[in-house]
């Protein structure tokens, strides 16, 4: 017998729904927050366990790559067995596996909690929309929607600083612990109020494809792996067969795509969406640009602690001006630039984003190997206004141009391109740095640094050619360009 679907009742208005709104947000930020504050904290870690410095990019790796490959199957799973039942499992999940990773005694343990958080982020994230959605309507359900914002830019300032605040507190001797434990108190008021969320399901049943997510997981994971702590200049054979295994995995993914299309069935990826001259551009862009900002945050970092031998509280502190930046930017941004500009805004927040990367070059070169680089406080800052800038200047029109039908599959298909580049990013530049290194001294680690900030510039001028091609002509994604 086929399941029903579970209709929601008349929503009740916004402000009597605050406790659920709040839940919703919550699970929200704590995902984000958790990939920010064990970046910062990834360094300690990696004193504390031991093992190959690559792994610093593990900890990080290990979360995002399962969160963006799993991440349209977990909205599909959200659809069939119903949004808030995936929410709590999701929550529950991230709660356990948080305090698996807080008591893990060994690296190999950890790495492998971290992936089990990535897949129960992945379980959360899709449901919120939806929640909203099935709660609220008209005004009240704007009201909502648009809180999402400021609370990701909360979460996006507050994560290196919390990250580096709870290490350095060492709170009953925690230490790094604390960065998962504080998930801890977050997870249980959420599950606390979850019982006031209103269960939703998709109107039309979809189907699930299990192939088309093994494919993706599998051809993800073999471009990733080769790449982390691996010296990009002379990758050995195994690492060119696991690219090459890689790629042909993705291309049999697209053509399982278009069959399970072609049969009616629910494919991962809606291959329609392709149609659009625009959205195969805006993809790449995303990949591009977040490769950027969450390889630059793990390249800081890493010279900071590792290389100057910087405490973790001045480097959560050292990054600070760039998320504050990113949020206020994103804010002005998406509030009042993006409606009167359109996709002029891409390419100022790309031009704003090129000059911090090349400002902070030019701080690094200039720099007492030694100290403690101060003007880069103000190069992170550019760096963020202009990725807040960008930001939802991409995601609105790469959106604008589609048809109502294909927005969900869409918007779930760049969060987790999103979370893509975020793991090509910190395995690409934190390689590039960590190889240049070569235990040559202080000297060596500056060159090191500003090498990963000159591949971050070429990766932004791709990012422009791109962007080009999102656009298209002026207007024609359907969001005023200004001219």
């Amino acid at each position: 017998m086929t399941a029903q679907p579970v209709q929601a009742p008349t929503p009740t208005p916004y402000r009597w729904r605050w406790p659920e709104l709040t839940a919703l947000l919550l699970g929200e930020a704590m995902n984000l927050l958790d990939a920010t504050v064990v970046q910062v904290a990834a360094p300690r870690i990696h004193a504390d366990l031991g093992g190959s410095v690559s792994n610093v990019q593990w900890f990080t790796t290990a979360y995002t790559l399962p969160f963006a490959v799993l991440l349209i199957t977990g909205g599909r799973l959200g659809d069939i067995a119903g949004r808030k039942r995936l929410f709590v499992c999701g929550v529950t999940g991230f709660m356990v596996a948080s305090v698996a990773c807080a008591a893990a005694p060994s690296v190999g343990l950890l790495i492998a909690f971290r992936v089990v958080q990535g897949a129960a982020a992945a379980l959360v994230i899709p449901q919120t929309i939806g929640l909203i959605k099935a709660m609220f309507t008209g005004p009240e359900m704007s009201k909502a929607l648009g809180s999402i914002g400021p609370v990701m830019g909360l979460a996006a300032v507050c994560g290196p600083v919390l990250g580096g605040v709870l290490t350095h507190a060492d709170l009953f001797g925690s230490s790094w612990r604390a960065v998962f434990l504080v998930n801890v108190p977050i997870s249980l008021l959420v599950l606390a109020i979850s019982p006031r969320l209103l269960e939703n399901r998709a109107p039309k049943r979809p189907t699930l494809d299990v192939t088309g997510t093994l494919l993706a997981t599998a051809g993800t994971g073999l471009l990733v792996h080769p790449l982390i702590g691996a010296d990009l200049t002379a990758l050995p054979g195994r690492s060119w067969a696991s690219l090459a295994a890689g790629l042909c995995l993705m291309g049999v993914f697209a053509v399982h795509q278009r069959a399970v299309a072609a049969a009616g069935r629910s494919p991962l990826v809606e291959p329609s969406l392709f149609a659009h001259r625009g959205f195969p551009a805006a993809l790449l862009t995303s990949t591009f640009f977040f490769a950027v900002t969450n390889g630059l945050l793990t390249v800081v970092v890493l010279h900071l602690q590792l290389g100057l031998g910087v405490g973790v509280l001045e480097s959560g502190l050292t990054l600070a001006p760039l998320s504050v930046g990113l949020a206020v930017a994103s804010w002005v941004a998406g509030a009042h630039l993006v409606k009167r500009y359109g996709h002029r805004v891409m390419f100022l927040g790309l031009a704003v984003l090129l000059a911090g990367a090349l400002t902070a070059i030019a701080v690094y070169h200039a720099a007492d190997p030694h100290h403690y680089p101060t003007p880069l406080l103000f190069a992170l800052g550019v760096v963020g206004v202009g990725a807040g800038l960008f930001s939802p200047a991409l995601f609105t029109l790469a959106l604008a141009p589609l048809r109502p039908q294909e927005i969900g599959s869409a918007a779930g298909l760049l969060n987790a391109v999103q979370q893509l580049g975020a793991t090509l990013g910190v395995a690409i530049l934190g390689s590039v740095y960590l190889n240049d290194t070569d235990g040559e001294g202080a000297s060596a680690e500056l060159h090191a640094v500003q090498g990963a900030f000159w591949v971050a510039v070429a990766l932004v001028g791709v990012s422009f050619v791109t962007s080009g091609a999102m656009s298209g002509g002026k207007g024609r994604s359907g969001v005023r360009a200004g001219s």
